[in-house]
């Protein structure tokens, strides 16, 4: 399944309207998306707060939001009265009662470990402030680790083409849980859309130019980690793969949704082009084995040695 994610409708991807983020939404529900994933810090809660006034009175959308990023990055701030102050406000910004899905924002690796944050999460779900959690992750480990957790509703993780490590172990460990899996940073913020060149350039409050080596967050959240110089290349190397018709974004996202135990992937978009582009990605046949086997190589070669060690 293919849904929305709205980093983009928020900050950090340049400047995006009210109206535009609503006409995005629009044309991606129109394409058949039935998902949006947001956070309460992408622009401050705004992204919230464009959301919850779009699905208000849309019945059948399930909206997922992440918590944990207002604070310092300590396990020691992942207590049950910072939670219930997080999904407050995600709450007030959505306009709901209770909240869908929220997910840890990429805590620490300690929190994944820690007895106290899960039975803090039971009680949000108790006190029906939430219908259920998740956590967003980094590292592989880490993912492994949440789906061990019998609460654990979902893992939210990056899976890409530059991506491969999620394949061998987070995915097939999920399956076995019940446990979904949202793939993030589907097209390695917009690497693998094939639009970029040496000469392109990213504005000052883009991430991946702020963001180019982990400055504000981290460097795997911008390009997948990967070096861009490296990442254009290794896209020049799979474009022949592209099936006649289809863009190379739609083709790298139908080569996640082939995935087993994939649930949802959850590319961004700025426009409403690029909403009904990536939905109608689903309409794709599935890959070949064969193809899938030429990605495989692309990524050993020129992506493995930049990231598959580090996350």
């Amino acid at each position: 399944m293919v849904g929305l994610g709205a980093w983009q409708l928020g900050a950090d991807w340049g400047d995006v309207t009210e109206a535009d983020a609503h006409a995005t939404l629009q044309a991606a529900v129109d394409a058949g998306v039935t998902f949006i994933d947001t956070a309460d810090v992408y622009g401050d809660g705004r992204s919230e707060q464009i959301v919850g006034s779009f699905v208000k009175d849309k019945p059948g959308l399930t909206v997922a939001t992440k918590m944990g990023r207002r604070l310092p990055q300590e396990p020691s701030n992942y207590t049950l009265d910072n939670f219930r102050a997080w999904t407050d406000r995600s709450r007030a910004n959505l306009g709901v009662d209770t909240l869908d899905l929220v997910q840890l924002h990429c805590p620490p690796t300690a929190v994944f470990g820690t007895d106290e944050v899960f039975d803090a999460l039971d009680t949000l779900v108790q006190e029906k402030r939430i219908a259920a959690y998740g956590v967003s992750v980094e590292k592989v480990e880490e993912a492994l680790t949440a789906i061990a957790r019998p609460g654990v509703a979902s893992v939210q993780i990056i899976l890409n083409a530059f991506r491969l490590k999620p394949l061998e172990r987070v995915l097939p460990a999920a399956a076995e849980a019940g446990v979904g899996i949202i793939a993030r940073v589907p097209l390695a913020s917009g690497l693998l859309s094939g639009r970029y060149d040496e000469n392109t350039t990213f504005a000052a409050d883009d991430h991946r130019n702020y963001n180019r080596h982990g400055e504000s967050f981290d460097v795997g959240e911008t390009f997948s980690g990967v070096d861009f110089q490296v990442g254009l290349e290794a896209v020049r190397r799979l474009s022949p793969l592209v099936p006649d018709g289809a863009t190379m974004a739609q083709f790298a996202i139908r080569w996640i949704i082939d995935q087993p135990g994939l649930t949802v992937v959850i590319p961004g978009a700025r426009n409403p082009q690029q909403a009904r582009a990536n939905a109608t990605a689903a309409d794709l046949a599935p890959l070949t084995p064969e193809t899938r086997e030429k990605v495989a190589a692309v990524y050993d070669e020129l992506i493995r040695p930049q990231v598959h060690d580090k996350w």
